[in-house]
């Protein structure tokens, strides 16, 4: 056992990129649910271990906390560094980490939850409103990373090579996220193939929000 508690929600996007890069490095952890919809995530006892009250955190065996789930993936990376998730010359690390934070940091964080929900009571946006925004800011990320996916030969059968690592945990989850509004794949062909490469893996199966203890 590795003596890791996840702090988690099992549909939230960036709890499964980190589930899946847990599960493929082999490290077990206790599941800690909180329900974003209820507000679980602002409860006092749960900023006492994340004062952002987002998810995921993990606590450590000490009882140290990490938060912000790229900043957990590659400390787990360093303590644990087989397999790997990010390649060995600092040039191809450079071009993994675009490949992620094109995800995490231009998709994610303007479609995030509460980003939506913020949406809908400040501007009074309605449910189809919303999904075009998703949507929107989807193709404005998706649209480039196919070609730089699909031009680049370091490509293999996932983002960089053969083996899966930090950019495919967060590909895999935000194509999960797409489905909830509808994103259709057609035009993404090789970001399909490199998901279903990963939803072929055990690691990343069991990441699935559905599998999850909290699942509704």
């Amino acid at each position: 056992m590795s003596g890791f508690v996840l702090h988690n929600y099992f549909r939230s996007s960036t709890s499964t990129r980190l589930r899946a890069a847990l599960n493929l490095k082999g490290l077990d952890y206790e599941y800690v649910a909180y329900h974003l919809r209820k507000g679980e995530q602002r409860s006092q006892s749960y900023l006492a271990i994340n004062p952002q009250g987002l998810v995921p955190s993990l606590q450590l065996e000490d009882g140290s906390v990490l938060t912000q789930s790229l900043a957990i993936i590659e400390y787990l990376d360093e303590i644990h560094p087989e397999p790997p998730l990010l390649p060995d010359t600092a040039r191809a690390r450079a071009r993994v980490r675009a490949l992620a934070y094109a995800i995490a940091c231009e998709v994610h964080p303007v479609n995030n939850l509460r980003v939506l929900a913020h949406l809908k009571s400040a501007f009074g946006a309605d449910d189809a409103a919303t999904a075009d925004w998703f949507r929107h800011w989807v193709r404005e990320t998706f649209d480039p990373l196919e070609v730089m996916l699909a031009g680049d030969p370091r490509t293999g059968r996932f983002c960089h090579g053969d083996t899966p690592g930090l950019a495919d945990v967060c590909l895999y989850a935000q194509v999960l996220n797409n489905r909830r509004f509808g994103i259709e794949m057609a035009s993404y062909p090789t970001i399909a193939r490199i998901f279903d490469a990963c939803a072929a893996l055990d690691a990343f199966a069991r990441a699935l929000p559905e599998r999850q203890p909290d699942a509704e």
